[in-house]
């Protein structure tokens, strides 16, 4: 697991390590520019490179011109450049020119014109929140212009350390080097894109700094960190758990066997799937393991609920542990009449998926969910995308999109249920969990029709065998992104299909179990 501090928290930890465990501001920012220097020369080798420094007044500046000093010393051609008044640079920047002046090096004050393997950006750190104009923007542009290698110092100058949003121009590097911890805003767009390779230095603010003020955002890097539900060498069908997969309309089928076949391939016992009679004999060929319960679509909307078919639904409830809904059962009469019935009449943990989410945002539903929230016990889990997340929420896609670390949380809390708001970045928050996962597994060929019922159904999986909701919601959004990583290694982003995610199941679990 890896810490994704905010600005403040960053801030925060940076004082508490000098003020508080009486570790020198000076020795903390040459490890920075040692740990960067090793970095560097692990990427680009020993070659006695042309290195261009771009400094501004902060601390950030201070970092970079270390870097430089260093490079210069192990025998690098150094340019030094400083943005902005030396008499309004920090303490710490104004010791590194110090030292730097010593050794007879005056840095220029605006960016040569001359060619560079290497250039260190320098300009701005995490505490940036304005935009970034006149000679600062004159500076991030002249960076990106070169073409050169572009090694960034903490976080690309320009991009906010919180959102990940570009304010007004932000520098392209190669390479970002970060310290202590990774920044939130290196992992969600627009700015993750601008980070490059992003290596944390460990410079002597870790745990110790917190001093009870834990980071609220986490992801998971590295599979050694998966804990997977133990399988039972006794156990069977039934301990392996039963889940009633609501899913596929008249007109979609795909989606039932997308999101049945992931429940089973992560390891649960038996599948039963609700969905209307067309599809049946379509996937009782494709996926034979499963049983079904069927309704007839086209008669429903103009008659009465076939009361044959309620019996045998709520017999299915009965018999079930957990619950999906959603994926491909569209908005009409027969797809509100099960989203009802299982709110209503079953206390089973559920998630809720795609048409099942769009059925909650029409409002009757929801309303009846905010009222009973505070109440129920209950684990509900709401996997919408950001589309459907704007409806769920009632804003704006973009505005959902640039609120995506705080929204998520909110409703979490209003509905009392656990939200995965699926996006570049997928989101995890829990009700009343100070904590919130964002997810850095996966790629852009996962962007494809049917990756959501997949995600849907292996939560779903990991529930049935006995995960708590919460480890069941984040371990399925991570392993889904280490399965969707795996399947474009073998087939290309660009040709990834939904089944190919499934189909890697298998190795992800080689991965995870070693």
């Amino acid at each position: 697991m890896e810490y994704l501090v905010t600005q403040a928290e960053m801030q925060q930890y940076d004082r508490n390590t000098i003020e508080r465990l009486h570790m020198p501001a000076p020795v903390l920012m040459e490890r920075a520019a040692l740990a960067t220097v090793e970095q560097i020369r692990k990427e680009k080798g020993d070659a006695p490179y042309h290195v261009l420094v771009v400094a501004g007044g902060g601390n950030n500046g201070g970092d970079g011109l270390a870097v430089g000093r260093l490079l210069m010393l192990q025998g690098c051609s150094v340019d030094f450049v400083l943005i902005g008044s030396r008499e309004k640079c920090s303490r710490e920047t104004a010791l590194q020119l110090s030292i730097l002046l010593q050794y007879g090096y005056d840095p220029y004050d605006r960016i040569p014109d001359d060619e560079y393997d290497i250039v260190i950006d320098a300009i701005f750190g995490v505490g940036l929140s304005r935009g970034v104009e006149g000679i600062y923007r004159e500076a991030v542009c002249a960076v990106n212009d070169k073409n050169s290698y572009v090694c960034a110092i903490d976080i690309p100058s320009g991009v906010h350390a919180d959102s990940g949003q570009i304010l007004g121009c932000a520098v392209r590097a190669d390479l970002t080097v970060t310290y202590g911890f990774y920044k939130l805003g290196q992992f969600l767009y627009p700015g993750a894109g601008c980070c490059g390779k992003i290596i944390c230095g460990q410079i002597g603010i870790d745990e110790h700094s917190f001093f009870g003020m834990q980071p609220r955002f986490y992801t998971y890097t590295a599979s050694k960190d998966v804990r997977l539900p133990v399988r039972r060498p006794d156990g069977n069908k039934g301990t392996f758990g039963k889940v009633l997969v609501i899913a596929g309309s008249s007109t979609i089928c795909g989606a039932a066997l997308l999101a049945g076949k992931s429940v089973l391939r992560m390891g649960a016992g038996m599948v039963r799937i609700v969905t209307a009679r067309q599809n049946l004999g379509i996937l009782q060929q494709a996926l034979p393991e499963a049983m079904f319960t069927v309704y007839d679509a086209v008669s429903w909307p103009e008659n009465e609920l076939d009361e044959t078919f309620a019996e045998a639904f709520r017999k299915a409830l009965g018999w079930a542990d957990c619950i999906l809904l959603g994926p491909g059962i569209g908005t009409g009469k027969e797809a509100e009449w099960l989203l009802n019935c299982c709110l209503q009449e079953s206390g089973l943990p559920m998630v809720i998926d795609a048409d099942g989410v769009n059925l909650l945002a029409e409002g009757k539903l929801l309303s009846g969910m905010e009222k009973t929230a505070e109440k129920t016990e209950r684990r509900l889990i709401l996997t919408p995308h950001l589309g459907e997340f704007s409806r769920l929420f009632g804003c704006s896609i973009s505005e959902a999109s640039r609120n995506l670390i705080s929204y998520p949380a909110e409703l979490a809390d209003k509905l009392n249920s656990i939200v995965v708001c699926k996006d570049a970045r997928t989101v995890v928050a829990c009700p009343e969990r100070v904590q919130i996962y964002l997810n850095t597994s996966g790629n852009a060929g996962m962007a494809t029709a049917g990756s959501g019922d997949v995600l849907a159904g292996m939560i779903t999986g990991l529930l049935a065998q006995g995960m708590e909701a919460e480890d069941a919601a984040v371990m399925g959004v991570y392993l889904h992104g280490l399965a969707g990583d795996i399947a474009a290694h073998v087939h290309g982003e660009r040709s990834m299909t939904a089944s190919d995610i499934i189909e890697q199941f298998p190795q992800v679990f080689r991965t995870v179990e070693g």
